[in-house]
């Protein structure tokens, strides 16, 4: 009976401060992530087949949302002026969640000739002020997960997301399939604006916490500082030269299985689900190994799941193509969830905080423009090979390169993310005491 009561006055305990800010980053990622996946990936893809986008423009689409992360630099600035975050976070993470919604309804109020431009305009818009957003919260939410739990949290919030995420991402391919063409992409719009909605609520409940301003005062000293710090900048240097050469390849793995290998939208959607997955398990994974071994070693270790899945393309010569295409996603998910987990924990744990927005802004402002840039590449590289042996499409660009990113992988990457013996040790006593100190928390 004892125990009982205990254990009723234990649950009837108001939750921490902490726990509380933990649920609420958790929860405000449920409607994100179904928006995400109904509104990107395979579904963006087609949906810019069905607005009659060329290669190029499909390519630019899939870049600019790198391209316009310059603008955080200029937004890590002006924070320094605007004390409440959760206010500035949901003005701006609202215009972008409306700005991408309001892009269904295209067709309805424009002529087909302008379907395209408009769209881009549209699209680039709301990705414009997720960059603004984008700052405001990976500075709110590093201050509101202890560095203690947050390599442990991020990675079991990750895999809750992504699950949802893959089932979302099956229902979209479902919905493609027995509605085809505009009735269908009418209803992924519908269920994304009621996310949309949602959304926008969950980032009323986001704590406005005290910001620690910069110890600079002068903005160019402010934006200077990052790049005085040799270790970041060798990192950041040599993962925009990695992002350029992987979006050449990798976002067009959608285009080309839809309008190159002419494979229909559910079985794009299972093989992106396939991808989902991995990344979950991965998610999970490298959060656990992130509690143990410093973050830049992990870091490191994600790069040949990238490099090898654009090598697997290759295989479709001699395996049959299905059995191809699903290690091509898994790898990518463990590879692609680990690289985007760890580089966020890079940037957010290996920081000072008063730095971290500049140090944020200036690492997704220099990886965006890479990112940006190789896509664009990658289009016209489509575009060039259309006259070209089919093979050179299908899996010639892929193979190509994954032959230089496992080249980048292994040899400058390997010096860039090395940790001296001595400063591993200690990083992986440190992470454990962490997570012990965050257990008992």
């Amino acid at each position: 009976m004892g125990a009982g009561q205990a254990m009723t006055r234990r649950w009837r305990r108001k939750p921490s401060e902490t726990r509380k800010y933990l649920w609420v980053g958790t929860l405000e990622g449920f409607p994100a992530i179904m928006l995400f996946q109904l509104l990107g990936g395979p579904f963006l893809t087609g949906y810019l087949l069905h607005l009659g986008a060329s290669a190029e423009e499909i390519g630019f689409v899939l870049a600019v949302t790198t391209l316009v992360n310059v603008a955080q630099i200029g937004m890590a600035v002006v924070m320094q002026k605007l004390r409440n975050r959760r206010m500035t976070l949901l003005l701006l993470g609202g215009m972008h969640r409306v700005l991408w919604a309001a892009t269904g309804l295209v067709p309805l109020v424009a002529p087909k000739s302008a379907w395209v431009p408009l769209f881009i305009v549209l699209y680039t818009m709301a990705f414009l002020a997720n960059a603004g957003g984008g700052v405001v919260w990976a500075s709110l939410i590093s201050d509101m997960v202890p560095a203690s739990l947050r390599a442990r949290y991020f990675g079991i919030r990750n895999t809750l997301l992504w699950g949802l995420g893959s089932a979302a991402l099956y229902a979209g391919g479902q919905i493609l399939k027995h509605s085809p063409g505009d009735g269908g992409f009418h209803l992924l719009y519908i269920v994304s604006g009621v996310c949309v909605v949602l959304n926008i609520v969950a980032f009323w409940f986001y704590p406005n916490l005290p910001f620690e301003p910069s110890a600079e005062a002068n903005p160019l000293k402010m934006i200077r500082k990052p790049f005085h710090d040799a270790q970041f900048v060798r990192a950041i240097v040599f993962l925009s030269v990695w992002l350029f050469v992987q979006g050449i390849a990798v976002p067009f793995f959608s285009f080309v299985m839809l309008k190159v290998m002419h494979l229909d939208y559910e079985t794009v959607a299972v093989l992106t689900m396939v991808q989902n997955l991995a990344m979950m398990a991965g998610y999970y994974v490298w959060g656990r190994l992130n509690a143990r071994f410093p973050t830049k070693t992990l870091l490191f270790w994600t790069l040949p799941f990238i490099a090898v899945c654009c090598l697997v393309w290759g295989g479709a010569v001699w395996l049959p193509a299905a059995a191809v295409l699903a290690l091509v996603h898994v790898l990518l998910g463990i590879g692609t969830g680990g690289f985007n987990q760890l580089a966020f924990n890079f940037i957010t744990g290996d920081t000072p905080k008063s730095e971290r927005p500049m140090y944020i802004a200036a690492y997704n402002a220099l990886t965006g423009f890479a990112a940006f840039l190789g896509p664009m590449a990658g289009g016209a590289v489509y575009k060039w090979l259309g006259d070209a042996p089919l093979w050179t499409q299908q899996f010639g660009v892929s193979l190509a390169a994954g032959a230089v990113l496992l080249a980048l992988a292994l040899l400058p990457g390997r010096r860039v993310f090395r940790e001296p013996k001595a400063a591993s040790g200690r990083a992986a006593a440190n992470g454990a005491n962490k997570t012990k100190r965050g257990m008992d928390a």
